[in-house]
């Protein structure tokens, strides 16, 4: 961002927030960012309602792009109601929704102390010593997250609330799958599996449906800040604890089913522990399986974008790579549960 981006974004936000003086003193591209870029703004800040901030991180589009996510305008909402319901995020504070400052629309919110770095984070031995547990901390967070139901108009932009949280994914993938110029049998037998052992619906709630390691942020042990919401929707709260669970966001730490980072029990023992209450466990195996599938489909969607020449990106083309061990990951996850099954 150079000195002259910055200093009208300094403008902006000065008549934003009241103050009587912004300087924005620095600007650092953080890194993660494939469908959004961060930037970490280093400020200072006279009088107003930010009197006193030093570091605040700037949300706003990259050149690369998910058709289903959200725009920058729905997402501070997003995190907006996140933030009044009491959920750890970073405190939203400006949105510039027109994209007449910078040429895109963009929101500056809280910085989020730590490290969002899955790597890092799957691979702390710290984390298995914590008193109360990272997985734990996180199960607590998304009964939050959940208690938000609708009708919420202000969330009128999500559309209409499924009947059947599990069957319109479901179409949706098949409509992923449909538009690639060649076939996925192993996806497609994957889809056809979850359409035949769909579970009765539930009540849909908001979900964020992309809480995964490296979506969020934590800082000696402790659960800091839930990041990117432009995929979050009304849904099945099982879709969240299965995007979580499911093996591909696990990072190499299979051991720790629940992200990485910790198990099941602890990811489970802190929802109920927060909503007073269990969901049924016993079908997140078929929520992981939707899952891979949808991070499956994505994966090709994103590489298609690169082998059909509309945006050439050495990190797209490796994303779409990624789908062959989903096929893998889909084979195997349905196996073991009709073994499962049998063996009941």
């Amino acid at each position: 961002m150079d000195g002259e981006t910055r200093a009208v974004v300094a403008e902006w936000l000065l008549s934003e927030t009241g103050a009587e003086e912004i300087d924005i003193t620095g600007a650092k591209l953080l890194s993660g960012g494939a469908i959004q870029e961060n930037w970490l703004l280093d400020l200072v800040v006279r009088g107003g309602r930010l009197n006193g901030l030093e570091q605040a991180v700037l949300r706003t589009d990259a050149a690369s792009g998910v058709d289903e996510s959200h725009g920058r305008v729905e997402e501070f909402r997003l995190l907006s109601v996140g933030f009044e319901a009491g959920m750890t995020v970073p405190e939203p504070l400006a949105l510039e929704p027109t994209g007449s400052i910078t040429g895109k629309p963009f929101y500056i919110m809280q910085k989020a102390d730590g490290t969002a770095n899955p790597r890092m984070l799957t691979r702390d031995a710290a984390l298995s010593s914590h008193p109360i547990g990272l997985a734990r901390q996180i199960g607590r967070e998304m009964d939050r997250l959940h208690r938000i139901q609708p009708p919420r108009p202000d969330l009128g932009f999500l559309g209409s609330v499924p009947s059947d949280p599990a069957a319109q994914r479901i179409s949706e993938l098949y409509g992923f799958l449909d538009s690639l110029p060649k076939a996925y049998p192993a996806l497609e037998w994957g889809l056809r599996w979850l359409e035949l052992n769909r579970p009765a619906p539930s009540r849909a709630v908001l979900c964020h449906r992309d809480f995964r390691t490296g979506n969020y942020m934590v800082s000696d042990g402790k659960l800091t800040g839930v990041l990117d919401w432009e995929f979050a929707g009304w849904s099945d709260p099982l879709e969240d604890i299965g995007w979580f669970c499911a093996r591909c966001w696990r990072f190499g730490a299979d051991e720790r089913e629940a992200g990485g980072i910790g198990s099941r029990a602890d990811l489970y023992a802190g929802y109920e522990e927060e909503a007073g209450s269990e969901l049924d466990w016993s079908l997140v195996p078929y929520w992981e399986v939707l899952a891979t599938v949808r991070w499956g489909a994505i994966a090709l969607l994103q590489g298609e974008r690169h082998n059909s020449g509309a945006e050439r990106s050495i990190e797209l083309a490796l994303t779409g790579r990624k789908a062959a061990e989903m096929e893998l990951d889909v084979l195997q996850q349905i196996a073991e549960i009709e073994r499962t099954r049998a063996n009941v």
